[in-house]
This record gives structure tokens, sequence and C-alpha cells, in this order.
């Protein structure tokens, strides 16, 4: 079992990166996931779930309106599109699947100018 987080980078403010978490060994298209983020210090906090079939979705109050969490079960993936991106967005993002507890290594946010 693995998930494998990518598109992570340096940005500046304003800008946009869309973060995609690739799922391997286990049956993807039947788990709602979510995308966490981690500022230093501090614990994992939860920024988008999307449900099993992409119906359905959630996300915090600090990212509403500019982050869009997608998934393509042919190819096993979770997307996390973020616009309009702050230096209060910089963190580790993580993909998870809740029910397993799964969790990928996670990939550097930084925006910044």
């Amino acid at each position: 079992v693995q998930l494998v987080e990518s598109g992570g980078g340096l940005v500046q403010p304003g800008g946009s990166l869309r973060l995609s978490c690739a799922a391997y060994g286990f049956t993807f298209s039947t788990y709602t996931m979510n995308w966490y983020r981690q500022f230093p210090g501090k614990e994992p906090e939860l920024v988008a779930t999307i449900s099993s079939t992409g119906a359905n979705t959630y996300y915090a109050d600090s990212v509403k309106g500019r982050f869009t969490v997608t998934r393509d079960n042919a190819k096993n993936t979770v997307y996390l599109q973020m616009n309009s991106l702050k230096p209060e967005d910089t963190a580790v993002y993580y993909c998870n699947n809740p029910r397993r507890n799964y969790w990928g290594q996670g990939t550097q946010v930084t925006v910044s100018s």
C-alpha cells in the first residue's frame, strides 16, 4: 500500500499549484480520501475531503473558495487544486485514506515572494 504525493513547490502569493496523490495497493475507488496539511510544530489539519465517487466534498473554512479537491478513479489519483495561494498556506501537504489510516510522505508547499 502506498500513497505518493507530488506537485508541491515554491510559488508566489496569488499563484496556483496542483497537488496529486497516486494510490497503490488498495481499491482506491471505494474509499473517501482526505488532504491534510501540517505546519511546523503543529498537528496535521484537515484541508479537504472527497467521497469515493467524488460526488461529495468538504473544505476547511480557511481554504473554501480557493482550493478544489477532485479525483480520477480510473487513474487511482486524487488532486488538490490550490488557487490564490497565501503565505499562510505554506505547509507540508499529505493525502490520507481515513478508513485505513494510510498516509503519503507529504509534499512541501511554500508560498513566498
